[in-house]
């Protein structure tokens, strides 16, 4: 079990009340919609004015494509995304930015898609071993399954090994996973924040659990943009991320690849014209996010979760996934990062998550997208971000108490 000593025993701090009130008004679609509780910022995020603004300035001064022309806007682009890809690697303390690449995509999905396909299949040999977490996303589970297919259709078998869990926190289990490394495990997919259970799953410790020249690629979608993500510190190979989670547009997403373990990363095929509007409202949502303190928003929003789970723990008829000790908002075992799913003992998550919104609570509820090793039933996530406040966790607690009292 992972503790941590910032887990606050006053979730909500004055001077944080204060900072965030001045940021949640800078939201437009919020301050819009006073009546409309957003509550699903895992599934995309909203987006700030300087956002808007910085996208509307180039669309209307600076548009053009990069690296197809001589003129003053095309190479204006052309130097937006390579300044692009500067941003994304000082917002990581990249430790090498002379040898790593940034590499744009359209997201996540794709991004781990393009590694699985353009890298991995070139990597390993015959025999060789990957561990993939199957209780994660699907789109950290799938691609490792296809480089397998692809790899057995030239001849070479790799075994795919299954990143053990620990039952209780629902964390990656570093003993098990240490007995289940050999000389031949060559690469181990990880994810930084789980989308369920909202967990920091402490990737931090795989390097030291697997060794000095394990390939490690890491999911960082639902910890861009919502904590610190420190790539010196947690000495990964590869990051991969979706913009849109991170407050820019849709459709913009990036693979970060250190380039000091196996072959430098070069994505395959033609590299067409690049989602040059995506990327410039990336570099704004970075330079937002950092303005703002990224600990102060990870404060904020594991603050918020812990007053969601000590009153849904309260109310008794919620089942609360993920980490049965983090419950009470005094606990000092490791939060929530601002993600909070759960489930009623009588009411179909389905009907859950209409019920929510007819009360103007936005909020997920399906599958959630995990792997086949994951949850076997629906349930409802809460995903918070900074534009949230304590009205929000009261106004759906209260909604959440009615159910009880009418069921």
């Amino acid at each position: 079990m992972s503790i941590t000593t910032t887990a606050p025993t006053a979730p909500i701090s004055p001077e944080l009340l204060a900072w965030q009130r001045d940021l949640r008004e800078q939201f437009p679609i919020v301050t819009a919609h006073p009546d409309v509780r957003y509550l699903d910022s895992s599934a995309t995020a909203q987006k700030p004015q300087a956002v808007l603004d910085a996208v509307h300035h180039y669309l209307t001064t600076t548009n053009a494509n990069a690296g197809r022309g001589t003129y003053p806007w095309a190479n204006r682009t052309t130097e937006l995304i390579e300044w692009g890809r500067d941003r994304v690697k000082a917002f990581f303390n990249d430790p090498d930015p002379e040898r790593s690449r940034v590499h744009f995509t359209s997201g996540t999905s794709e991004g781990l898609r393009t590694v699985a396909r353009d890298w991995l299949t070139g990597f390993l040999g015959d025999g060789d071993e990957i561990v993939v977490p199957f209780a994660d996303h699907q789109a950290n589970a799938l691609p490792w399954l296809e480089a397998q297919r692809l790899l057995a259709e030239r001849g070479v078998r790799i075994a795919v090994r299954e990143m053990p869990y620990e039952d209780a926190s629902r964390d990656y289990d570093q003993a098990a996973l240490a007995e289940l490394i050999t000389p031949r495990t060559r690469f181990i997919a990880a994810t930084h924040v789980h989308h369920v259970y909202g967990a920091d799953m402490n990737v931090h410790r795989i390097r030291a659990t697997a060794g000095p020249d394990v390939v490690i690629c890491l999911d960082a979608a639902q910890s861009v943009g919502h904590k610190p993500v420190d790539l010196a510190a947690l000495d990964v190979d590869f990051a991969v991320f979706s913009g849109h989670k991170a407050m820019a547009l849709p459709g913009i997403g990036a693979i970060w690849s250190r380039g000091e373990r196996g072959p430098a990363f070069e994505p395959g095929g033609w590299n067409g014209s690049p989602n040059t509007s995506g990327v410039v409202s990336l570099h704004a949502a970075l330079d937002w996010l950092d303005a703002a303190g990224l600990d102060r928003i990870e404060r904020w929003t594991v603050g918020l979760g812990a007053l969601l789970t000590d009153g849904l723990a309260r109310l008794g008829s919620y089942e609360i996934l993920g980490c049965p000790l983090s419950l009470d908002a005094a606990s000092t075992v490791q939060r929530r990062q601002g993600i909070v799913t759960f489930r009623h003992r009588d009411i179909g998550s389905n009907d859950l998550g209409f019920i929510l919104a007819s009360h103007g609570l936005m909020v997920r509820a399906d599958g959630h997208c995990q792997g086949h090793a994951g949850e076997k039933d629906s349930s409802v996530r809460v995903s918070l971000h900074v534009h949230n406040t304590p009205d929000d966790i009261d106004r759906l607690l209260d909604v959440l108490a009615g159910l009880n009292r009418e069921n």
